[in-house]
């Protein structure tokens, strides 16, 4: 009885902890979303969170560690796509092509359209983060972006090296930084072309626009640069 009852205590105090971080990401998540940014207090956020200010920096050492964590989250949804797609049978592909099919499998529009809505004037106008908006980020809210992507291109290398234990990760880490950095341009003009708009025929310039970005990775800036000569 004794040791069940000092089980019990631990158990509670980490399901309690868990609550609180998850309350602290999920208020953080909200006063993003209604301020257009990422400028909100620590009093505003443990007031939302319903914890104390000690409790938020029991969880996060910095107001931006929350802010890069729901970041994170909200780029998660592609890291599960990315893993389930590359358990699929690849029929002798390369890593390349095998990574590259699984980002064309996975939906990158929708949580990279929800991450730059965060980013809005007062107005509700989305920034310039890829050139369609009517101002430019500011230059914290640039780092976090940079930050967020930069991540995600390292969370998917992971991945892809877990399927691939014996390759290089110097050459991982450079295939899928290029990928997802190639993947950020193809928004941009996606976005250019189509106002941030999900619909079946923009989906079909998204699967296009990609398709061009995989190719000219596949054959290399040296073949691009001898057809633009050529031309």
């Amino acid at each position: 009885m004794a040791n069940r009852r000092r089980t019990a205590v631990p158990d509670r105090r980490e399901a309690l902890k868990a609550r609180h971080r998850r309350a602290i990401i999920d208020a953080a998540a909200a006063l993003m979303t209604e301020i257009g940014g990422t400028e909100f207090t620590v009093e505003q956020l443990a007031t939302r969170a319903d914890v104390s200010r000690r409790t938020v920096f029991n969880h996060f050492k910095t107001v931006d560690d929350i802010t890069l964590e729901v970041f994170r989250e909200m780029l998660g949804v592609v890291l599960d796509h990315v893993d389930a797609n590359l358990l699929e049978e690849s029929d002798g592909a390369s890593m390349f092509d095998r990574v590259a099919t699984a980002l064309r499998a996975t939906d990158l529009v929708t949580p990279i359209t929800e991450l730059t809505r965060i980013f809005q004037d007062q107005d509700g106008e989305p920034v310039q983060i890829f050139g369609a908006g009517r101002r430019e980020l500011e230059p914290r809210q640039a780092v976090f972006f940079e930050r967020a992507i930069t991540d995600l291109g390292t969370r998917i290398s992971a991945i892809a090296l877990r399927h691939h234990p014996r390759a290089d990760r110097l050459e991982v880490d450079l295939m899928c930084g290029a990928l997802v950095g190639g993947a950020l341009a193809v928004f941009r003009h996606w976005i250019h072309a189509t106002g941030g708009v999900a619909t079946p025929e923009s989906r079909r310039l998204w699967d296009e626009l990609l398709a061009r970005m995989i190719n000219v990775y596949r054959d290399g800036f040296e073949a691009l640069a001898s057809k633009t000569h050529l031309s």
